[in-house]
């Protein structure tokens, strides 16, 4: 509020504001105005209700590394459009529209860098791009990430928002399921740590997937995490659901997930997994 009440002083006598858009968000649980600079400082949590934005996979590198020494490992992947796929548009002008909104090329990007003095590779997903579904990039870049860190010899840490796979791209999609489920086998046999971060949401072929696989599986607080939606199942299935099902609260408690953490203690929490997997040298 001490924001608002500036920005107020100094306007007075004036008789229009000129806002910037996307200045100010309106946080959807309390419904605060909330200053996009204020936003951000607090890693995208309303400093009112502790609401979880999502992050955008910049965003998350940017929380999470303390050296950056790529951003992407395998910028040169992008998506094309083998089927020729069109539902109420083409395939080709949705992934062109999502590259435009989010400056991606598809929706997972494979960072490296330090947390503090621990090497990673970071595989993060942005659910801006197409919902962050896994189509032929995302499982391609998944596995590269994989193989780059067992020639490195470090930990490999997924974020996980995804509503699922790609259905754009049918079977090719569908595969990436086996295919990044093979990677995570070639990971444990070279013995690298994985570790994965689920955020909301996190649902469909990625859950059924390299999503599950982890050594050790974490959740921000609060993320839908499952399959079908429960709108579905409930309507399936015809009983009336738990209550908090399918989210990373009922998950722990049911042992399907390790840890909830905070995205405040999240670098630090990953930063002790990786000197407890990997030796407690500094």
């Amino acid at each position: 509020m001490g924001r608002i009440k500036e920005i107020l002083e100094k306007i007075k006598g004036k008789k229009t504001l000129q806002v910037k858009k996307g200045e100010w968000i309106k946080c959807p649980q309390c419904k605060t105005l909330i200053h996009s600079d204020e936003l951000a400082k607090n890693l995208k949590i309303c400093p009112h209700c502790d609401y979880y934005f999502r992050m955008t996979a910049q965003e998350r590198v940017n929380s999470l590394l303390d050296e950056i020494y790529s951003f992407d490992l395998f910028p040169e992947l992008e998506p094309i459009d083998s089927l020729n796929f069109k539902d109420t548009k083409p395939y080709k002008d949705r992934l062109k529209e999502a590259q435009k909104k989010t400056e991606l090329k598809d929706a997972m990007v494979i960072a490296y860098g330090k947390i503090a003095s621990k090497e990673v590779v970071l595989g993060v997903m942005d659910f801006r791009f197409m919902g962050g579904s896994m189509g032929s990039v995302v499982g391609a870049k998944f596995v590269r990430g994989a193989e780059y860190a067992i020639a490195k010899g470090i930990p490999f840490i997924v974020i996980t928002a995804s509503g699922g796979a790609r259905m754009q791209e049918s079977i090719l999609s569908l595969m990436q399921m086996a295919k990044t489920s093979i990677a995570v086998e070639r990971l444990n046999k070279a013995g690298i740590p994985y570790i994965v971060v689920l955020t909301d949401p996190t649902m469909g072929g990625v859950s059924a997937s390299f999503a599950f696989l982890g050594d050790i599986i974490l959740a921000e607080p609060n993320s839908l995490i499952g399959f079908a939606g429960p709108r579905v199942i409930q309507e399936t299935i015809r009983q009336e659901l738990p209550e908090g099902f399918q989210r990373a609260e009922f998950l722990l408690e049911k042992g399907q997930i390790d840890l909830i953490v905070e995205r405040k203690n999240l670098k630090k929490t990953l930063y002790t997994l990786i000197k407890q997997t990997q030796g407690a040298n500094v």
